[in-house]
């Protein structure tokens, strides 16, 4: 076997956490094949199952290229919050909120949505704040996998005013992203501006007050000339 699929690490990382007993299924006989597993005799006659070397190489290799994928999306997230703030506008990370949308058989259905960022621009009148989201990808599989869950994007845009996918550059074309969305490519020292997002008038509702009321919004930038004040 070439590269190990991603039901392969987690076999591997669930039998490292356990005692190793076997499930005897196919993903097992693979392992086993690729020399990741091998196979012990206890006293009592039983089976168990233990990760050779090879096999913990494999996921501290795994680990690793998680923890890369986190730090870009974070340092990602970071440079969308600060641009927002220095455009005047007010934002979150973080946020857990709750957007209600209207199922096929004409219920409401409550989704739970965290967006990366959320923001307001700084403004007393409610009209004027323009409430938006900015999701961030950085790998293609995490974004085709956002827009194969209809539920969570229509979340998205059921909280705000307008809604953008900011993608790290390289991992899609724009016009791969529906068109309900702005997009941002993300690249190593700037955000460019691939489509603008669609604006709609949006007030945020009792509940969405509340999460903000509860949450702390990010500290201005350093350089930011009023942040000392």
């Amino acid at each position: 076997m070439s590269a190990p699929a991603r039901i392969h690490l987690q076999r591997l990382r669930q039998l490292w956490r356990s005692a190793g007993w076997p499930s005897q299924d196919l993903v097992e006989i693979e392992l086993l094949a690729a020399g990741w597993v091998e196979r012990l005799q206890e006293a009592d006659g039983r089976e168990r199952l233990r990760v050779t070397d090879a096999g913990v190489a494999l996921i501290a290799e795994s680990l690793s290229r998680n923890r890369a994928a986190r730090d870009a999306h974070e340092a990602l997230v970071e440079r969308v919050a600060t641009e927002m703030q220095r455009g005047g506008r007010i934002a979150w990370r973080g946020l857990s909120l709750r957007a209600g949308l209207a199922g096929e058989d004409g219920r409401m259905q409550w989704v739970n949505a965290m967006p990366d960022v959320y923001s307001i621009r700084h403004s007393t009148v409610e009209d004027y704040l323009e409430p938006a989201i900015h999701e961030i990808k950085v790998s293609r599989a995490d974004l085709l996998g956002e827009l194969r869950r209809p539920a969570k994007s229509a979340a998205y845009r059921a909280l705000c005013g307008q809604c953008w996918f900011v993608i790290k550059a390289g991992i899609a074309a724009p016009d791969e992203i529906p068109p309900e969305y702005g997009v941002l490519i993300g690249h190593a020292s700037h955000l460019e501006l691939a489509r603008p997002a669609p604006k709609r008038a949006h007030r945020p509702d009792f509940a969405t007050w509340m999460a903000l009321a509860r949450a702390t919004p990010l500290l201005p930038p350093d350089d930011d000339p009023q942040s000392p004040l």
